[in-house]
């Protein structure tokens, strides 16, 4: 039997290559060797969705797809292994419930809120300075922290007590949270809802200790390759040891200085303990990178600011008095970079601890104005920010009764406007242009059309309007087309010919948007998040009802569609869910683009680039911005029972800002800009971390003349 592997080493230093060369060691080892039909396969993971895709695709080029594997990520391992053995945890745990449904975080978070209404109105759930949204978010984080460290829910505020020590809240706090948690769990594991915590605790609890279970784990695969186990969480080794105990070989790879989702549910120091388990082989980075190079003399002096050798020409810093100037600035040395030919557009890219609107829109709007692309990078939008998704939701208001206080005039206008828009191929673009209602004649509409009422809400026809003959024959052509098409969809929703509100979405699409065929990818990403958000919604609202009816509770099971509705369009409106309008592998132009990223969708996505402007270096957020979540630290296997002092969070932060240097340093290929202004946006002086070292590098760049620039980027 061959012997597993454990490959450790830096970032960029050949882990995953080598991981796939011991792929195929292990592959090729059992194609030799009798097995029975079907063949097992190999379990490979990766740390996230996007990894998993550029692990499964350098496999199977590798081996040209020779060999059989299972790609996919821990959460999705677990999620997939609880699906497929639903009946085996219904029999242990004796539910009565149909065919799981997982629940996404905005559902998730409304239906808590729901269920814990008493406990929020009577202050027992309740913390200082915490709103009501984010104290219900922290509760359910808990519960998910507990189920990636192995934790029982019985034990959160054991742990929580202990390790707060009468900080940060009181026992009865904690008691009550945990009260409200096993709460939540019965209650979702009743209808047969899911949420990662829930699936999480189900896998490590139930689960995997099943005899049943094991015995199918066995039979099933042959071998594991685990790539980036630093970003795994601790209930990752449980599985990988019960395979390692059946005689099942691993190869697995860490990056010390990775650790990404550390305090997300990661337990890295964890999983480094399987090491002892294979054999080691340590991997060099590349002996010219500024990892190997300078990493360890940089860290040690943001650590402790004594005395720094003169730093390298690869590190430069761009410095300016305002952000405005900085964010101008940086632009230009990117212009005047490329437009020279000493980069290509794909191999820059802007990292900061925190990209903020503003920063991406003015980059956006400076380098795309020069022909440069630029990709935002996981750049997540709220989906009520799309003018077409806002439209859409005021027609639903239009259709269902009781929802008109959700509309206002300005909507109105804007429906009319967005609606009207007709496909456009001119100069090679597409999308939807050419709107027949433009912004005057559907404020004309709007003042004498629109009949507000709280129940009923009506467009009167266009010759309600005095001088209708002002709109034009297109304006008023398209009105009345949709004002007979609300009141067809009215009397068919009215008979109950639409079977659900997502129908409607369906057809209202099909009818003013061509289906979306037409559109660019970013209004394409929201739509298709729309459908699948409002999918999602009334599904786990027909399996709520179904359950309601079935436990003679009236409530929700008589109450009517048009209210889920409201509730629909009111989660929208909070813009608590996003659609990312960019594909995880670009094509065409946006694939040779500049990249803006934060920090953690940078290293997250592991990607790398010959040269990096590192934005806001005299932010304080490169300490502190992207911290763990509350608690989290306490539900590491590692935690020693005793209180979380402030002592240990500084000490963690240090840490964690040495990880993201040498991650970062190990991510760039030739050149490192240190972009700093002395006043942040809030007009705040900035004395970060990285303060000393902007200081200390080579100035790229003099004074602008800023009048160059437009005045509304100033």
């Amino acid at each position: 039997m061959t012997a597993s592997v454990w490959l450790v080493g830096s970032t960029r230093s050949g882990k995953t290559s080598r991981l796939i060369e011991q792929f195929q060691v292990l592959a090729q080892f059992f194609a030799e060797q009798p097995h029975p039909h079907p063949a097992p396969a190999t379990l490979v993971f990766a740390a996230n969705g996007d990894n998993r895709i550029d692990l499964a695709d350098r496999i199977a080029v590798a081996t040209q797809a020779q060999f059989p594997f299972d790609s996919t990520t821990p959460l999705g391992f677990f999620q997939s292994e609880v699906v497929l053995f639903w009946p085996l945890l219904a029999q242990q745990l004796g539910l009565k419930t149909q065919f799981p449904l997982r629940l996404r975080p905005e559902t998730e978070q409304e239906l808590a809120t729901r269920l814990w209404r008493p406990e929020l109105d009577d202050g027992r759930l309740s913390q200082e300075g915490v709103s009501e949204y984010y104290l219900v978010r922290r509760t359910l984080d808990l519960l998910q922290l507990a189920a990636s460290g192995g934790i029982p829910t019985e034990d959160i505020a054991s742990v929580l007590k202990d390790g707060f020590a009468g900080q940060e809240g009181s026992s009865d706090l904690w008691d009550c949270m945990q009260e409200v948690l096993l709460r939540w769990q019965t209650w979702c594991l009743e209808r047969g809802l899911l949420t990662y915590g829930i699936i999480s605790q189900l896998y490590w609890r139930y689960l995997l200790p099943h005899p049943t279970y094991q015995q199918q784990l066995k039979r099933r695969y042959r071998a594991i390759a685990a790539d980036d186990v630093d970003e795994y969480p601790a209930i990752a080794r449980f599985l990988f040891e019960f395979l390692l105990d059946q005689g099942i070989p691993g190869v697995f790879s860490y990056n010390p200085d990775g650790s990404i989702r550390l305090g997300l549910g990661a337990d890295p120091d964890y999983l480094a303990g399987l090491a002892a388990r294979c054999q080691v082989e340590t991997l060099s980075p590349q002996p010219d990178s500024l990892t190997e190079t300078w990493g360890e003399t940089i860290v040690n002096w943001i650590q402790e600011p004594l005395s720094l050798p003169e730093l390298p020409d690869s590190i430069y810093s761009i410095q300016t008095t305002s952000r405005a100037q900085l964010l101008r600035q940086t632009a230009e040395v990117i212009t005047t970079a490329i437009h020279s030919g000493q980069v290509q557009p794909q191999e820059v890219a802007v990292i900061g601890p925190g990209l903020d609107a503003i920063a991406r829109y003015t980059l956006r709007e400076i380098l795309t104005s020069r022909a440069i692309a630029v990709e935002s990078l996981n750049d997540q939008q709220p989906l009520n920010s799309s003018p077409m998704i806002r439209a859409l939701l005021t027609l639903m208001a239009f259709i269902y009764p009781g929802l008109g206080h959700l509309i206002n005039r300005d909507a109105v206008s804007e429906m009319l406007v967005v609606l009207s828009q007709t496909p456009a191929f001119d100069a090679g673009r597409s999308g939807l242009d050419l709107a027949r209602i433009d912004p005057v004649r559907a404020g004309l509409l709007t003042d004498h059309c629109y009949l507000p009422d709280s129940e009923h809400p009506q467009l009167l026809p266009a010759n309600a309007f005095p001088r209708w003959d002002r709109l034009g024959y297109q304006a008023t052509s398209f009105y009345t087309d949709l004002l007979q098409w609300v009141e067809t969809q009215q009397i068919q929703q009215q008979q109950r010919l639409i079977p659900n509100p997502v129908v409607l979405l369906d057809r209202a699409t099909q009818r003013f948007l061509s289906g979306g065929s037409n559109l660019p990818y970013d209004q394409l990403a929201a739509l298709r998040e729309l459908m699948e958000t409002a999918q999602h919604y009334w599904e786990v609202d027909n399996r709520l009802r179904q359950a309601d009816a079935a436990g003679s509770v009236a409530s929700r099971a008589e109450s009517p569609v048009s209210a889920s509705v409201g509730h629909f369009i009111q989660l929208l409106r909070a813009g608590t869910i996003t659609a990312d309008p960019f594909p995880a592998r670009p094509i065409g132009p946006t694939s040779q683009a500049v990249t803006l990223a934060t920090i953690f969708q940078y290293r997250s996505n592991r990607r790398f680039h010959r040269w990096h402007f590192w934005l806001d270096a005299g932010s304080a957020l490169w300490l502190t911005g992207g911290g763990p979540l509350f608690g989290a630290p306490l539900f590491l296997q590692s935690w020693s029972g005793r209180p979380w002092t402030a002592a240990e969070a500084t000490e963690a932060d240090q840490q964690r800002l040495q990880r993201q240097i040498l991650d970062l340093l190990g991510r760039v290929g030739e050149r490192v800009y240190l972009c700093h202004s002395e006043l942040a946006t809030n007009g705040q002086e900035q004395n970060g971390p990285l303060l000393n070292l902007a200081n200390s590098a080579t100035a790229a760049v003099s004074e602008y003349a800023l009048e160059e620039y437009a005045p509304e980027l100033v």
